[in-house]
């Protein structure tokens, strides 16, 4: 049987203190330890060039791409955009992930999953209510929910409780993410039938709801998608802030990742499901 192929890829060339695909490996890990699943992680070319694997991805091996969206509106060229589109078309499976405010911008420019994302200065959530500071006292501007704290966990509230992306092994339903100061905003976009919210979390800050994971299943020839509010919930520092992360963020870290280490395992069911959900015959 084939093996299936997973692209994790940032959209920002190697850089020591950023959110560089090193920050990632125990995602990586996680992928690597499906049976049948092949991994490459890797940054992009450097800026202003076209990608080598990017922008021909329409016509690669891969069967997912991972995208994480760590850039400030910056990270695809438009060969770039093209190849992502290509492979969408062709029925390729995509997590698209970003931030608060701007991060993670370039998404916007990707069409499909790609537009549930909304952000501060383009892809502006449709909910004028929500282009607003969630967390006040975050030193970044809106879309920033606060779901907890880096090390903390946050509550997944089902909307979709039956969905294979949030079943445990024993059946249950999954009910634990990572938690960050500043998630990003997502929703279906206008028109987008095939869209739907699967899982919210609730801000620490406001009470208010928000969405955190949207999921595309397209009666077409195009290939599954999830869009996700942060890359927060796959980074090494979510997982276990020993780890470490780019000095830019001052954030200081919860300690449940050390009180409560069995939550880890929902997220780690949660990334073999999309795996699987993502690979569908």
């Amino acid at each position: 049987m084939k093996s299936l192929r997973v692209l994790l890829q940032t959209t920002i060339p190697p850089t020591q203190d950023d959110w560089h695909i090193g920050r990632f490996s125990l995602l990586r890990e996680t992928i690597a330890a499906i049976e049948g699943v092949k991994v490459s992680a890797r940054d992009r070319a450097p800026s202003g060039t076209d990608d080598p694997v990017l922008s021909t991805l329409g016509n690669s091996e891969f069967d997912q791409l991972w995208l994480l969206g760590v850039d400030n509106g910056d990270g695809l060229t438009d060969a770039d955009v093209a190849g992502i589109r290509a492979f969408a078309q062709r029925g390729g499976g995509i997590v698209a992930t970003r931030d608060h405010e701007n991060l993670g911008a370039s998404l916007c420019r990707i069409g499909g999953v790609g537009a549930a994302h909304y952000f501060h200065d383009c892809q502006v959530d449709p909910d004028a209510t929500r282009c607003a500071m969630d967390n006040a006292a975050a030193p970044v501007s809106w879309p920033n929910y606060l779901s907890g704290e880096n090390g903390n966990f946050q509550r997944v509230r089902a909307v979709l409780a039956d969905h294979p992306l949030l079943r445990r092994k024993d059946g249950s339903t999954i009910e634990w993410f990572p938690s960050h100061p500043h998630e990003g905003g997502i929703g279906v976009p206008p028109g987008a039938d095939d869209a739907s919210v699967v899982a919210t979390g609730k801000s620490l800050a406001t009470n208010r709801t928000f969405n955190l994971l949207v999921a595309f299943d397209p009666k077409s020839e195009h290939g599954r998608a999830i869009a996700e509010s942060s890359f927060h919930h796959f980074a090494d520092y979510n997982w276990d802030p020993r780890t470490g992360c780019p000095p830019f963020l001052t954030d200081p870290p919860g300690d449940e990742f050390e009180r409560f280490p069995q939550r880890l395992e929902d997220v780690k069911s949660y990334v073999r499901n999309a795996v699987r959900w993502l690979a569908r015959a």
